[in-house]
C-alpha cells in the first residue's frame, strides 16, 4: 500500500508539471511567469527530497564547506604512499613533536599506579593544576592583566581550540545572529558558525593585510547607513592565519575599546602567541573585561595531535560554558592535560624556542626567494608575516587568468602533482563572495628548514613555465 501510494503522489506531481509546462508555452504575463516558475522549483524540492532516503545528512551539515587544506594533504598523502617525493607546505603543523618532558609525563601517567594510570574524568574545566600555570604564564608574560581576569575560576581547559570555538560561539551567539570575521582568516570560523546558523559579515582587511579598529568601524557605519542587522561578535586572531600579520598592542587597545562601545563579542584568538618575529605581543585581556581568549598547545608547544587548548572567560561565560563543556565534551583529553603540566618547565621552554629559531629561518628562506620573482610578485602583494609559521601570496591579475581556470587553485594543483610541493589555495581562507580567493596562496613553514628550502627551489623553477601558461591562455 506505500507503495502504490508513493507511485499515485508521483504521477499527481507529474501530471501538474506538464499542466505547469503548458501553461508556459502559452507566454503568460511576467507575474505569472514568475510564480509558475516558482511553483516549479518547489515541485522539484520536494520530489528531490522525496526520493531522499530517511538517512541521508542534515541541510545543516551539507552547507558547511570543506577545510580545503585538509584536501591538499590527502591528495599529498596519496602520492606520497605512490613513493612520490612531497614537501608539505600546506598544514600547520610544527615538524618537531612535544617536547620530550612532555611526552615523558605522559608515560609516566600511563605507567603510574592505578589511581594515576586510570585517566578518569576531570573537572569540566580541567586539572586545577594546570589552569594554575596557564594563569602564572598570563602573569608573567604579558603586562597591565588585572589579576581576576586570569583566575583559575575564569579558564576552561578545552579540546584543542576547535573545542573553545565551539564552546564560545554557542554560549555566546544564536542562530542568525551576525558575526564579523577577516575577509582572510581561518576558514574553520565560517565554516563553524555558519552551521550553527550564525550570519557573516566579512570585513575587508587594510593593505597591510590586517583587521583593525578602522576596517570594523567602516563596516559598522555601512551597516547603519543600509539598515542591516548590528554586528553581535568578533573573532579575529593576530598573529593571523593565514597572512601572518599582527596587531600591535596600541591596534588591539583600540579594537578591544571599539567593541566594547558597540556592544560587540570579542573573540581574541592568540594561538600563535610565542611565534612571533620582533613585534610585540598583546592579549585583549589587558584591555577588556568583556573579550574571551582562545589559546592552544597545537602551535607554540608542538602538541598539535594532543587536542588541547584554553580559554579565559568573562565572569558572565562561566557558568554558561561549563554547562555546555559538561554536555559536549565532558572535559579536555585527561592524558593530554596531564602531560602538558611539563610545558611551562624551564626545560622545555629552551626546546620550544628552539623550534621558534627554526622557523624564524624558515620564514627568512621564504621571503629570500620570494624576492627573486618580485618582477612579476611585487612586496606589496606579500603579507607581513610578523608571526605564525605562514606567508600569504597574492598572485595579481598579472598571473591568473580566470576566464581559462587559471588561478591559484590549479596553480597549487599542478605544482604538487608536478613538482611534489604542497601549497594551499586561498579559496581556503577568502572571503566566498569576493574574487581573492584563487587570486591568493598560503606557503606553511612549519615543516622544517629543509622542506621549506627545497620548496621554495622547485616552485621558483616552477614559476616561469605557470607565468607562460597564464600569458598564452
Amino acid at each position: 500500500p506505500t507503495t502504490t501510494a508513493a507511485h499515485g503522489a508521483l504521477r499527481a506531481r507529474t501530471t501538474e508539471r506538464h499542466k505547469l509546462n503548458q501553461c508556459a508555452l502559452s507566454q503568460p504575463s511576467p507575474q505569472l511567469q514568475l510564480q509558475l516558475l516558482l511553483q516549479l522549483q518547489n515541485q522539484t524540492r520536494f520530489s528531490r527530497s522525496s526520493n531522499m532516503s530517511a538517512f541521508g545528512p542534515s541541510d545543516r551539515s551539507s552547507s558547511v564547506e570543506s577545510f580545503k587544506v585538509m584536501d591538499v594533504l590527502r591528495r599529498a598523502n596519496q602520492l606520497e604512499s605512490q613513493g612520490r617525493t612531497i614537501y608539505h607546505c600546506e598544514v600547520g603543523q610544527p615538524e618537531s613533536g612535544a617536547p620530550p618532558l612532555v611526552a615523558q609525563a605522559a608515560v609516566a601517567a600511563l605507567n603510574g599506579p592505578p589511581g594515576v594510570s586510570r585517566m578518569g574524568y576531570t573537572d569540566a574545566f580541567g586539572l586545577m593544576a594546570l589552569r594554575q600555570k596557564i594563569s602564572d604564564y598570563y602573569q608573567t608574560k604579558y603586562s597591565g592583566v588585572p589579576e581576576e581576569r586570569i583566575g583559575t575560576d575564569r579558564i576552561v581547559v578545552t579540546t584543542g581550540s576547535s573545542g573553545g570555538f565551539l564552546l564560545a560561539f554557542t554560549a555566546c551567539f544564536d542562530a542568525g545572529d551576525v558575526i564579523a570575521i577577516a575577509s582572510s582568516g581561518y576558514p574553520c570560523y565560517r565554516n563553524i558558525l555558519q552551521a550553527l546558523g550564525c550570519e557573516l559579515a566579512n570585513v575587508p582587511i587594510s593593505e597591510e593585510f590586517k583587521l583593525t579598529a578602522t576596517e570594523l568601524r567602516e563596516e559598522i557605519k555601512k551597516r547603519k547607513e543600509n539598515g542591516d542587522k548590528k554586528l553581535k561578535g568578533l573573532i579575529l586572531s593576530s598573529p593571523s592565519n593565514p597572512t601572518g600579520a599582527m596587531l600591535s598592542p596600541e591596534e588591539l587597545k583600540e579594537l578591544c575599546e571599539l567593541c566594547n562601545e558597540e556592544n560587540i563579542r570579542f573573540l581574541s584568538d592568540e594561538i600563535y602567541h610565542g611565534i612571533s618575529y620582533g613585534k610585540e605581543e598583546a592579549t585583549a585581556l589587558s584591555f577588556s573585561s568583556t573579550a574571551i581568549v582562545i589559546n592552544s598547545f597545537s602551535k607554540y608547544y608542538s602538541m598539535s595531535g594532543w587536542r588541547l587548548g584554553w580559554m579565559i572567560l568573562p565572569s558572565d561565560l562561566v557558568e554558561p560554558i561549563n554547562v555546555l563543556q559538561q554536555n559536549m565534551f565532558i572535559n579536555a583529553p585527561t592524558i593530554s592535560q596531564t602531560a602538558a603540566m611539563q610545558c611551562w618547565e624551564a626545560e622545555t621552554i629552551e626546546v620550544l624556542e628552539k623550534h621558534v629559531a627554526k622557523y624564524r629561518a624558515s620564514r627568512k628562506i621564504v621571503l629570500k626567494e620570494m624576492e627573486e620573482i618580485k618582477d612579476d610578485i611585487p612586496e606589496k602583494n606579500v603579507a607581513p608575516a610578523d608571526g605564525g609559521f605562514y606567508v600569504y601570496v597574492d598572485l595579481g591579475d598579472e598571473n591568473v587568468c580566470m576566464q581559462k581556470g587559471l588561478g591559484s587553485t590549479e596553480m597549487c594543483r599542478q605544482l604538487l602533482e608536478k613538482e611534489g610541493v604542497a601549497f594551499t589555495p586561498g579559496t581556503d581562507f577568502e572571503d566566498p563572495k569576493g574574487n581573492l580567493g584563487d587570486r591568493r596562496f598560503r606557503i606553511s613553514y612549519a615543516g622544517g628548514t629543509d622542506t621549506v628550502k627545497k620548496a621554495m627551489e622547485k616552485f621558483l623553477d616552477f614559476w616561469p613555465t605557470w607565468v607562460k601558461l597564464v600569458r598564452n591562455a
